[in-house]
C-alpha cells in the first residue's frame, strides 16, 4: 500500500470541518472517510504483479561512457494501469531525469529517467528508458524494478518490488589511449630503421653487409668472408615475437590515493596502453594481477582479442589491504616465462615494498630478464616539500623530503641490479613506460 500527496491533502481538509464542528465524533467521521476513501482506490488499483518485464542492458561499457537501461512492460491485467516504474540502479550511477514516459498505445520508448510515468490499457505495452554512467570499474547490479500502481482517485495504490536482476560489465576508462598513436608512430619508425648492429641476447640476425670500419670485429662472418673473398660482418635487429610480462600489484599499497584516484587505477592505465602497444609490436603479451592470491590473469590471447581480455579482465580487479607476496609472485613470473622476456612490475616505490621482498625479487628476475619497475608518483609530496608557513608546514615539509629520499634509495637500489625504474605523475605514468619499452626494444635489450 502506498499513499501519494492527494491523500494527505484529504486527511488535512479535515482540519475544516474540526474547525467548523469542533467535537471528537467530527475528526473520527473524517477519518474513517478518508480511510474508506484510500482502501477503495486501493482496491480498484491494477496489481503491478499482473505486469510482465524484462531488461534490455548492454554487455559492457566503459567508466564515464553512458549507457541505457531499456524495461519492456506488457500490462496483463483486466483493469487500466496507472503508476510508476522505476528501474532500481544505484542513485550515484543515475544521470539526471529528463521528463516522463510518451502516450500509451503500443509498445514506445519512454525518456531516459529512472521513474518513468505509465498508463496502460490491458494488453498494451510500454518501454521506458533509464540512462546510467558509472564512475568506477567494476561490476553495476540492479536487482530488481519497482512498480507502483494508483488508484482513479489518486489518494493511494498499491507497490511491488519485482525481481529482475540486471548487470553492467564496467570496463577501465583507458584515457591513455589518446597516447597510442604517437606511440604506433614510432613504433613503425622503429621497424623501418635500417639494420643496426646488437650483440644484446636474444636478438635476430638480419643480414650480411661489407666490413666497414669501426664495425665490431665479433660481428664478422667468417663462412660468408671465405665464400666472398671480403670481410662480411652480420647485422641483428630487435626480435619481434617477443614475451612481455606485466605484474599488476594489487596489495594495499594500490590501495593509496593519489589525486583524486587509488594508485592502481594509474597502474592499470599504464597496464592497458603497454598492453596495446606491445601487442601491436608482434610481442606476446601476458597479464598477471597478483597479492596473495592471483585476482586476475591474461594470457595465451593476441590480436584484436587483446585489449578486449585486458579489459574485461581488469574490470573488477580491486586493492586487497595485505601485504603483497613477492616471492610467490616471482614464482608465478617463472613458472609463466620460460625464455628471456620483458616483466614489468607495477607496484609502489618505497621502504615498505622493498622490505616485502621485492628487491630480493628483481634481482632474481633481471638475471635471466629485463625489468621495469614502474610506479605512480605523489605530487601532494612535492607541494608539501615547499611549505614553511608555519611548524606543521615545516615538519611536513621535512617529513615528505625524507619519503622521497627512501624513494630515491630504492630507485637508486632498482637500478643497481639492472632495472628499468618508472616513476610519474598518474596522467604520466602510462605514455612514460610505452616511451621505456620503445627505448628498450631500440636498443635491443628486449
Amino acid at each position: 500500500m502506498t499513499l501519494t500527496w492527494r491523500g494527505v491533502a484529504l486527511a488535512a481538509l479535515g482540519v475544516i470541518p474540526a474547525v467548523l464542528f469542533p467535537v471528537p465524533l467530527t475528526v473520527l467521521v473524517w477519518s474513517l472517510l478518508v480511510v474508506a476513501a484510500c482502501l477503495l482506490d486501493i482496491a480498484l488499483a491494477a496489481s503491478p504483479r499482473q505486469v510482465a518485464v524484462s531488461r534490455d542492458v548492454p554487455g559492457s561499457v566503459r567508466v564515464n561512457q553512458p549507457a541505457t537501461s531499456t524495461l519492456t512492460l506488457t500490462h496483463t491485467g483486466a483493469r487500466r494501469l496507472r503508476g510508476l516504474v522505476r528501474d532500481a540502479w544505484p542513485p550515484s550511477a543515475l544521470l539526471p531525469a529528463a521528463g516522463t514516459a510518451g502516450a500509451t498505445g503500443v509498445p514506445r520508448l519512454g525518456v531516459r529517467t529512472p521513474l518513468s510515468a505509465v498508463d496502460l490499457r490491458p494488453g498494451e505495452g510500454v518501454r521506458t528508458r533509464t540512462a546510467v554512467r558509472a564512475t568506477r570499474r567494476g561490476d553495476l547490479v540492479a536487482p530488481f524494478v519497482v512498480i507502483r500502481t494508483l488508484g482513479p482517485l489518486g489518494l493511494a495504490g498499491r507497490q511491488a518490488r519485482i525481481p529482475l536482476p540486471g548487470r553492467l560489465r564496467v570496463l577501465p576508462e583507458f584515457v591513455s589511449r589518446a597516447h597510442l598513436p604517437s606511440r604506433l608512430a614510432r613504433l613503425r619508425e622503429l621497424d623501418g630503421r635500417a639494420a643496426v648492429q646488437v650483440r644484446a641476447s636474444g636478438t635476430e640476425f638480419d643480414s650480411l653487409r661489407e666490413y666497414v670500419d669501426g664495425d665490431d670485429v665479433r660481428s664478422i662472418d667468417w663462412r660468408a668472408t671465405a665464400r666472398r673473398g671480403d670481410v662480411v660482418v652480420r647485422t641483428w635487429r630487435p626480435e619481434r615475437d617477443r614475451r612481455v610480462m606485466i605484474v599488476l600489484d594489487t596489495g594495499r599499497t594500490s590501495a593509496v590515493r593519489v589525486l583524486d584516484a587509488p594508485r592502481i587505477e594509474a597502474s592499470i592505465e599504464a597496464a592497458l596502453l603497454l598492453a596495446a602497444l606491445a601487442g601491436r609490436a608482434g610481442d606476446r603479451v601476458e597479464l598477471l594481477a597478483y597479492d596473495r592470491a592471483v585476482r586476475s590473469r591474461v594470457a595465451g590471447t593476441s590480436g584484436a582479442g587483446l585489449m578486449a581480455a585486458m579489459a574485461q579482465s581488469l574490470a573488477d580487479v580491486q586493492p586487497a589491504l595485505v601485504e603483497t607476496d613477492w616471492p610467490a609472485a616471482a614464482a608465478q613470473v617463472r613458472a609463466r616465462l620460460s625464455q628471456r622476456a620483458l616483466v614489468v612490475l607495477l607496484t609502489a616505490i618505497d621502504p615498505a615494498v622493498a622490505e616485502a621482498g621485492l628487491l630480493d625479487v628483481v634481482t632474481q628476475l633481471s638475471q635471466r630478464h629485463q625489468v621495469v619497475v614502474a610506479a605512480v608518483a605523489d605530487p601532494e609530496l612535492d607541494e608539501l616539500r615547499t611549505g614553511r608557513d608555519g611548524v606543521g608546514q615545516v615538519f611536513d615539509a621535512a617529513a615528505a623530503e625524507r619519503a622521497g629520499l627512501e624513494r630515491a634509495a630504492v630507485a637508486m637500489r632498482l637500478r643497481r641490479r639492472g632495472v628499468e625504474v618508472v616513476e610519474a605523475l598518474p596522467a604520466d605514468l602510462a605514455p612514460r613506460l610505452a616511451d621505456t619499452y620503445l627505448a628498450l626494444k631500440a636498443a635491443g635489450r628486449l
